[in-house]
C-alpha cells in the first residue's frame, strides 16, 4: 500500500499549471479541481465535457449543480468541493489565496485537509512555498518558469494603447467610464467583472476572441487564470477596494494581472494609461522577475464545529489556531449573519437541538451576492431557516414569486447586474435538495431566469460600449492603405468594407447618423475620404453632361441637381433625392444672378469651376427662355430713344412695373410700346409674357434673392383673385401682378381688361352692372365694391321708378357703375388722377362738351338720391387669363364693346322711326345718334387737345368722327334742357324698362 503523492506546482502566470492540472485529472479514473471563481470552473467544466463528454462531467458551484448519475470527473468551486466524495485525484487552483483574510479560510483548509486517493496537486505562486513545505511536509514542490517574457511598456493614453490590450480598472464606475471613452476613440470593447454571469461573461469574451473588437476592460477578476489572446495590460488604477477600506495593490496582485498579457510563447507587455501614476521601478522589477516576497500567515478557521447550540457553534468559530504560520481572519459573511441572528429570541427558540443548530448555519451561509450593506441578507436567511423548521421545507410559492419577479430583462446595466446577484441567491437555494420539495424544476427555472438576464445584459453592454463597424474601420484603416473596400451606391450610399458609413449629397458628405458624437464622425470621415476619391471625379463628371431638368431652385436661393445615370428623369429608379449644389448671388442687374457652389472639402479649385460653368449655363437658359421677352423689347428698342427708357425700367423691374402710366406714357409712345410687345396699362407698365406662370416663378425668385428674402409662394396659376398672402413681404403682390382690392387680389392681366370693359361702359353716363362680374374677378358678392373701388369705379344704385299708367314698376333696383369721382383710373400704387386725354380716351365727352355733360350726369344722380349699394350674389369661381388692358381706350376697351357698337362707330345711327311712336321719339332717337357721334368725338379726343382726327377704339376713323364729336358739345352747351328725355314720355317709360 502506497502513500497518496501530493505535488505543489508553483510559477508565475502563463506557466501552463492549469492545464498540467487538467491533464492530470482526467488521466484518472476519477477526481475533483476547484477553482477560486465560478467562471473558471464553468471555462474548465466545459474543456473537460469536450474531452470526456457530459455524461462523465459533472459541475458543481453554490449556485449550479449539474451531476450525471455517471458522473467520474468534477469542476468545483473550492467552497463547493465536495469532500465527502472519494477521487483519485484531488487538485486545487491558485493556492495561494489562503492567504486571503476573507475567503482565505476555505483554501486553507484544502490545502490541509483535501486529498486525493491516489494524487493531490496544489497550484499557486511561489510566495507560497515556505508555509507550504511547514503545513505539508511530505508535499512534492515543483517550479515553472513563464513560456514568455513580461516587460514593463510604461504609461499610454487610451487612444494609443496598442490593438490586443486589456485595460484593468477596480470598481464598476471606472469600469463603464473607460470602456465608453474606448468606444469613442477606438470602436468598442468587451467588458469582464465578477458580478457577471458565466454566461455574460463568455459571451464577452467571444467579442474579444473573436476579434470583433481589439480591447477588453475589466476588473482583477482576469487575474484568476482567464486565459486570452492578450498582448498588453494596462493598468488604470493601483488602488482596490478590499470590501473593508481602500488599499494599494501589492506586487504580487499587480503581476498576478500582469501576467495576462502574452500566451503560450508570446511575450507580453503591461504599462499603466488614463491617470493612473507610472509603476516604480521597484514595482516594476518584481513583476518582469516574478520575485515577491513569502507570505508570512494563512487565513484560518475550525472547520471542527460544535453544533451542540448556537453559543457552542460561535465559539467554535472563533477559536485561535494551533499551528504556527495560520492567523484568523476577517469574520466571514455566514459568521456575521450567524452572530446577528444569535440575538433574535424567535430564532434562539428554533435552534435548541444540534439539528435545528445545523439548519440553522446551513441557512447562514448563504451567499450574499447582492450585498446590499443593510440586513436584508440576515433577514432572508432568518426567513429560510424558520420555514426549514417549521415546514421541514422552504415553500414553493415563495421560491416562484421570487424567480418570477427576478426573470425580467429591462432596466440598465445596474438594473440586470442586480437582479443576476438575486438569480444567485435562489440558485443556491434551489441547489440545497434538501431544501425544497421540488429541487430540479427550481434549478430548471433559476438556469433558463440566469440565461435570459445573462443574455439581455450582454446586449446591453455590446449596445453601449461596442460599435462593430466603427472597430473594423478602424483596423482595416491602420491595417492597409490600399486594399480598402468602398464603394458608392446610385442612391448615394456610401460603404467602406461592407459597412455604411454615410451617405453623399451633391457633393457633401453626410456621416450615419448613428455618429453622433465628434470621434466617430472622424472616424467615418476618414474612412470615407478613402471612399470618394474616385467617386467625387466621377460626379462632377456627371453633373456636366446631365440635362438641363436635373437642376431646379429652392425658396433658398439654392441649385438642386438630381444625381444618377444621363439621361435619366429625375425620379427615376437609379437617381437620387434633389441635393443642394450651389447658391445663387445677386449679380450686376436682377435677371444676372451669381452662381457661387457650396464649398466641399472632396472638390479643388478646378473642379468647383466646372461645376460653376455648367449651372451658370443652365440658369442663363432658364432666364432666357422664360424672361426673352425682355430682352426683344431692349433690342427693339435699341432703335428708337423714346422706347429705351421704358425698355430700362422693364429691365430693372424684371418685366413688370407697378403703377399708372398716364403721365409718363401718351398715346403715341403706348402705340410704339404695344408694337413691340410692351403694355403700357391703367396699373403697370409690363410685357405679357413676364405674367406667365413659369416667368412668373422666376422673376419671384429674382425679385427675393435682391432683397435676400426666401422666396414667397405663389398662388395657383388659375387663380384670379387670392386673399392677400400674410407672407409676402411688401412690394411682392404688386411686382407679381397682383392688384389689392380690400382684403384681396386681382391679377393683373383680369384686372385690365375689366376695367378696360368698364371704362367703355360708363364712357358716357353710369351703366348697367354686368350681371358675371363677380364671377370674372373671382370675389363673392361682398368682396366686389372693394374690387370696382381698386379698378377706378364706384357702385351706384338707381332711384325707384315712378307709377304710370302702364301700372306699377317692378320693384327689383339694379346696381349701376360709372367711374368713381376724383379717382378715374387710379393706379394701385400712385393714386395721381389720370391726365385729360386719358379719361376722354375712354369715352368721356370732349374738350369742349365734355364737363358740362358729365356735371349733368352727376347733378341728375344727386337729384335721384343715388348711394353705392353693391350688387348682392355674385359667385366667386376662377377665370383664365385673357387679353391685357392698356390704359386710355386701348384694346382691352374696344374689345370690351358690344358687337353692335363696334359696327356703329364712325357710322350714326339712321334708323327710322315708325308711326307716330317713332316721330315722337325722334328726340330720343337723335339723342341717342348725338351719344354715337360723341363716341366719335371721344376717339378724336384720346389724340391730344388739339382735335385733329386720329385712332379711336377701333383704330382710324373718318374725318367726320372728329366733327361730330366737336358738334355734339356745342349742341350740349347750347341746350343742355333740350337734350333731356321728358319723364312722362311713353318712350322714357320703355326705355326705364328695358334697365330692370
Amino acid at each position: 500500500m502506497f502513500a497518496p503523492r501530493v505535488r505543489a506546482v508553483l510559477g508565475p502566470t502563463n506557466t501552463g499549471k492549469t492545464h498540467l492540472a487538467i491533464t492530470r485529472l482526467l488521466a484518472h479514473a476519477s477526481g475533483i479541481i476547484g477553482f477560486p471563481l465560478r467562471l473558471l470552473a464553468r471555462e474548465n467544466y466545459d474543456r473537460m465535457v469536450a474531452a470526456k463528454g457530459e455524461r462523465h462531467v459533472a459541475l458543481i458551484t453554490g449556485e449550479e449543480k449539474i451531476v450525471p448519475p455517471e458522473a467520474k470527473w468534477f469542476a468545483c468551486t473550492v467552497e463547493a468541493m465536495p469532500l465527502d466524495r472519494r477521487a483519485e485525484f484531488v487538485a486545487v487552483d491558485e493556492i495561494q489565496l489562503c492567504a486571503d483574510p476573507d475567503r482565505g479560510h476555505v483554501f486553507t483548509d484544502r490545502l490541509l485537509h483535501a486529498r486525493g486517493m491516489v494524487e493531490t496537486m496544489f497550484l499557486g505562486a511561489e510566495t507560497i512555498r515556505p508555509l507550504l513545505q511547514r503545513l505539508v511536509p511530505g508535499a512534492e514542490i515543483e517550479t515553472r518558469p513563464r513560456l514568455s517574457q513580461l516587460t514593463y511598456a510604461g504609461p499610454a493614453k487610451l487612444t494609443r494603447l496598442p490593438a490586443r490590450s486589456a485595460v484593468v480598472a477596480f470598481s464598476a464606475g471606472e469600469v463603464y467610464a473607460i470602456a465608453e471613452a474606448i468606444r469613442r476613440r477606438r470602436g468598442g470593447c468587451a467588458v469582464v467583472m465578477g458580478r457577471l454571469s458565466p454566461r455574460t461573461r463568455n459571451a464577452q469574451v467571444a467579442l474579444y476572441q473573436n476579434r470583433e473588437v481589439d480591447f477588453l476592460v475589466a476588473t482583477d477578476a482576469i487575474g484568476m487564470g482567464l486565459n486570452m489572446d492578450v498582448d498588453h495590460v494596462a493598468f488604470a488604477n493601483l488602488t482596490k477596494f478590499d470590501g473593508h477600506r481602500p488599499r494599494a495593490l501589492t506586487a504580487q496582485e499587480a503581476a498576478q494581472i500582469a501576467g495576462r498579457a502574452g500566451r503560450g510563447m508570446r511575450d507580453g507587455t503591461f504599462g499603466v494609461t488614463g491617470e493612473c501614476e507610472p509603476l516604480d521601478d521597484g514595482m516594476v522589477e518584481k513583476i518582469e522577475g516574478h520575485h515577491f516576497e513569502p507570505l508570512e500567515t494563512l487565513a484560518w478557521r475550525s472547520s471542527d464545529l460544535d453544533f451542540a447550540s448556537i453559543d457552542g457553534l460561535l465559539d467554535s468559530l472563533a477559536r485561535p489556531p494551533e499551528q504556527p504560520g495560520l492567523a484568523k481572519g476577517n469574520d466571514a459573511t455566514d459568521h456575521i449573519t450567524l452572530e446577528a441572528l444569535s440575538r433574535e429570541p424567535e430564532v434562539r427558540a428554533l435552534a435548541d437541538r444540534p439539528g435545528r443548530v445545523k439548519q440553522l448555519w446551513d441557512a447562514c451561509q448563504v451567499p450574499d451576492f447582492r450585498k446590499l450593506a443593510d440586513d436584508s441578507h440576515t433577514a432572508l436567511c432568518s426567513r429560510l431557516f424558520r420555514h426549514l423548521v417549521n415546514d421541514g421545507a422552504v415553500p414553493a410559492d415563495w421560491i416562484e414569486g421570487q424567480i418570477a419577479q427576478l426573470n425580467r430583462i429591462d432596466g440598465d446595466l445596474d438594473t440586470l447586474m442586480a437582479r443576476l446577484a438575486g438569480i444567485r441567491v435562489w440558485a443556491y437555494v434551489a441547489a440545497r435538495n434538501d431544501w425544497t420539495t421540488d429541487a430540479a424544476r427550481f434549478q430548471a427555472e433559476t438556469r433558463a431566469a440566469e440565461d435570459a438576464v445573462s443574455d439581455a445584459l450582454h446586449e446591453r453592454l455590446t449596445a453601449r460600449f461596442v460599435d462593430r463597424r466603427a472597430a473594423q474601420l478602424i483596423r482595416s484603416l491602420d491595417d492597409s492603405e490600399e486594399d480598402l473596400l468602398s464603394a458608392v451606391t446610385r442612391r448615394g450610399e456610401v460603404a467602406v468594407e461592407g459597412h455604411n458609413v454615410g451617405e453623399i449629397k451633391g457633393f457633401s458628405f453626410t456621416p450615419d447618423p448613428s455618429a453622433t458624437k465628434e470621434e466617430d464622425r472622424k472616424l467615418v470621415l476618414r474612412a470615407a475620404r478613402r471612399a470618394l476619391r474616385e467617386e467625387m471625379p466621377r460626379r462632377v463628371g456627371l453633373l456636366e453632361s446631365a440635362a438641363d431638368n436635373v437642376f431646379a431652385l429652392t425658396p433658398t436661393h439654392h441649385v438642386t441637381w438630381v444625381a444618377g445615370l444621363p439621361g435619366l428623369p429625375p425620379g427615376a429608379p437609379g437617381t437620387q433625392e434633389p441635393a443642394e449644389v450651389a447658391r445663387l448671388r445677386a449679380g450686376p442687374e436682377p435677371g444676372k444672378p451669381q452662381i457661387e457652389v457650396l464649398a466641399s472639402e472632396f472638390l479643388d479649385g478646378a473642379q468647383r469651376e466646372r461645376i460653376r460653368l455648367r449651372l451658370a449655363r443652365w440658369l442663363d437658359a432658364q432666364i432666357a427662355r422664360e424672361l426673352g421677352a425682355l430682352r426683344t423689347v431692349e433690342e427693339k428698342a435699341a432703335e428708337d430713344g423714346a422706347l429705351r427708357g421704358p425698355a430700362f425700367t422693364l429691365r430693372e423691374n424684371l418685366g413688370l412695373a407697378p403703377g399708372a402710366t398716364e403721365r409718363e406714357v401718351g398715346p403715341e409712345l403706348r402705340s410704339k410700346l404695344k408694337a413691340i410687345g410692351v403694355r403700357a396699362g391703367r396699373f403697370a407698365l409690363y410685357v405679357p409674357e413676364a405674367l406667365k406662370p413659369r416667368a412668373m416663378a422666376l422673376r419671384a425668385q429674382l425679385w427675393s434673392l435682391l432683397r435676400e428674402v426666401p422666396t414667397p409662394a405663389l398662388p395657383n396659376p388659375g387663380l384670379v383673385a387670392v386673399p392677400v398672402p400674410e407672407d409676402w413681404p411688401p412690394g411682392f403682390a404688386a411686382t407679381m401682378g397682383w392688384l389689392p382690392a380690400g382684403p384681396m387680389l386681382l391679377r393683373l392681366d383680369v384686372a385690365e381688361r375689366i376695367a378696360g370693359e368698364l371704362g367703355f361702359a360708363t364712357r358716357r353716363a353710369p351703366a348697367v352692372l354686368p350681371g358675371d362680374l363677380a364671377s370674372r374677378l373671382g370675389v363673392r358678392a361682398d368682396a366686389l365694391p372693394a374690387a370696382l373701388t381698386a379698378l377706378g369705379f364706384r357702385l351706384l344704385t338707381p332711384p325707384p321708378l315712378a307709377e304710370n299708367e302702364f301700372g306699377p314698376p317692378l320693384p327689383t333696383r339694379v346696381a349701376i357703375a360709372r367711374p368713381a369721382e376724383g379717382n378715374r383710373h387710379r393706379g394701385p400704387h400712385r393714386g395721381q388722377a389720370h391726365g385729360q386725354g386719358h379719361g376722354q380716351g375712354h369715352g368721356q365727352p370732349s374738350r369742349q362738351g365734355g364737363a358740362p355733360r358729365q356735371r349733368q350726369h352727376e347733378d341728375q344722380a344727386a337729384r335721384e338720391g343715388a348711394s353705392a349699394v353693391p350688387r348682392e350674389g355674385a359667385p366667386a369661381v376662377d377665370a383664365a387669363a385673357g387679353a391685357e388692358a392698356g390704359a386710355g381706350g386701348d384694346a382691352a376697351a374696344r374689345e370690351a364693346r358690344p358687337p353692335r357698337e363696334r359696327q356703329r362707330q364712325g357710322k350714326p345711327w339712321a334708323g327710322k322711326p315708325r308711326g307716330e311712336e317713332g316721330r315722337r321719339g325722334a328726340p330720343a332717337g337723335r339723342e341717342r345718334n348725338q351719344g354715337d357721334r360723341q363716341g366719335q368725338g371721344a376717339g378724336q379726343g384720346s389724340q391730344g387737345q388739339e382735335g385733329r382726327p386720329g385712332e379711336g377704339p377701333r383704330g382710324p376713323r373718318p374725318p367726320q368722327g372728329g366733327a361730330g364729336g366737336r358738334q355734339q358739345g356745342r349742341n350740349e352747351g347750347e341746350g343742355r334742357a333740350a337734350a333731356r328725355p321728358n319723364p312722362d314720355s311713353p318712350f322714357a317709360i320703355l326705355a326705364q324698362l328695358k334697365l330692370r
